[in-house]
């Protein structure tokens, strides 16, 4: 009988495990979105300061009975200002927006809504980014539907705009209106 060295053995078993994981990725109903843990459970909390010259945003208005679009966004990221017309244009059909602002300045945020709009009923505002951290927040700009009674209904990674946010946001908040 033949001895079979570990060795030769190793690499296609971690080559087939590897195979597999991929696979298994590959699978998903959707292999670009990042799952959230905080989409059917209740909103976390938001920031205990407003961006200055807006009205401060409270846990209470996730729970008013009205769905709510949560926007997590910055006056330095680009694809936050790619998505502020859309942000305006859904303010402009009477939903709910509330913007947490993050890792801005206030100096440089308030500014930004004056000189662009404020799209937002409410803001928070995040200067270390810890509340962003508690919502699962990689990076800006990332958008939630709460429902309203506060509960997380869909993420959406990315700016609102193109076919991506015509084909996957607007059909779920269409959904969480009804």
């Amino acid at each position: 009988m033949t001895n079979v060295s570990p060795l030769v053995i190793l690499p296609p078993a971690i080559f087939a495990a590897l195979a597999g994981l991929f696979m298994a990725g590959m699978m998903r109903d959707n292999p670009d979105e990042l799952p959230s843990t905080f989409v059917g459970q209740p909103a976390p909390p938001v920031p205990t300061e407003a961006v200055q010259g807006t009205a401060q945003l409270t846990d209470a208005d996730l729970r008013a009975g009205e769905v709510t679009i949560v926007n997590f966004w910055a006056s330095w990221c680009p694809p936050c200002r790619a998505e502020h017309p859309n942000l305006l244009d859904l303010e402009a059909q009477g939903f709910r927006v509330a913007g947490i602002n993050f890792r801005d300045t206030q100096d440089q945020a308030a500014p930004y809504l004056v000189e662009h709009d404020d799209p937002f009923f409410a803001t928070g505002f995040d200067l270390r980014g810890r509340v962003a951290i508690d919502w699962g927040v990689t990076a800006p700009p990332e958008t939630f539907i709460v429902d309203g009674d506060g509960t997380v209904l869909f993420r959406y990674v990315g700016p609102l705009v193109g076919s991506d946010y015509e084909q996957r946001f607007l059909p779920e908040l269409t959904k969480a209106d009804e």
